[in-house]
């Protein structure tokens, strides 16, 4: 039990009674994990060829090295939810898959196509990546129409994003009721679908999502998850999330990947990791 002032752990960590410090939680992650899973492992929950493929990744940003070594691999139509205390750098392996963060060494690779040293303007236009940023990204004072027009700005034929745009309206009608409105006067959950959408603008094949819960009242956290469900499922993404709401992102994703200080401590199927008594000790309150 923590002696000083307690840490504010994940949403969806435990409750305050029992609550643990990130130092305490780290430690008992890695003393469960031990060495850690091996990349067999991670390849044998990967069903069909992987859409996204991370190996060896080490990242951060100038000088800084947050991840030591971090191995990723999901296949087409499938999910994968990265759980971790704070600080583990999970947000950081997305940023490195999109080409926000340093990559001191390793491989990332997207289908068939290597992309470790691409801008993520290339990442986006040429192998499908697309990333939905954890902080509200919207621009208020543009229209929804005019948000979405943006989210198409490296099309090259002229008339693509407005054709894309009306795709997006024909599948949304709450977002295309507001066209019109400024996204500012949006609520929560719709702003979190005007972002979803403006990703989905380039057609792209991997959806990397930066806690897609936080914000937003419980109705707008199943809305938004059942959007990702049917991009999954109908559309065939591949969704790489960090979710602040361990529970609820297990629920969601196929493949769990447990993240201690910049390396993977666990890995398995979402439903076994929610059915772990650690896993269930340390994230998830229970």
């Amino acid at each position: 039990m923590a002696t000083g002032p307690p840490e504010t752990p994940d949403i969806g960590a435990l409750d305050f009674e029992t609550a643990l410090s990130v130092d305490a939680v780290e430690e008992a992650a890695r003393a469960l994990a031990g060495e850690g899973p091996a990349r067999a492992a991670l390849e044998a929950l990967c069903r069909g060829e992987p859409a996204i493929d991370i190996a060896g990744l080490r990242a951060g940003y100038g000088r800084m090295e947050i991840l030591h070594g971090v191995d990723l691999v999901a296949g087409r139509g499938q999910s994968l939810c990265l759980i971790g205390p704070n600080g583990a750098g999970k947000s950081t392996v997305l940023h490195a898959a999109f080409g926000f963060a340093d990559v001191m060494a390793g491989r990332i690779s997207v289908g068939a196509r290597e992309v470790t040293r691409l801008a993520p303007s290339r990442r986006l236009a040429e192998a499908g990546v697309a990333y939905v940023l954890q902080d509200n990204s919207v621009f208020p004072d543009m229209t929804v129409e005019e948000n979405l027009l943006m989210g198409g700005h490296l099309l090259a034929r002229r008339g693509a994003a407005r054709q894309a745009t009306e795709r997006v309206f024909d599948r949304y009608g709450s977002l295309a009721r507001r066209r019109h409105r400024r996204a500012g006067v949006l609520s929560g959950g719709e702003r979190r679908l005007l972002e979803i959408s403006r990703a989905l603008i380039m057609e792209p094949d991997v959806l990397l999502v930066d806690e897609p819960s936080i914000g937003l009242e419980p109705r707008f956290i199943d809305m938004v998850f059942e959007i990702l469900g049917d991009l999954q499922r109908e559309d065939g993404k591949t969704i790489v999330m960090v979710e602040q709401n361990a529970k609820k992102g297990l629920e969601f994703a196929d493949i769990g990947y447990v993240l201690v200080s910049g390396r993977l401590a666990m890995a398995g199927p979402g439903s076994a990791l929610l059915e772990d008594p650690e896993v269930g000790r340390l994230f998830l309150g229970a």
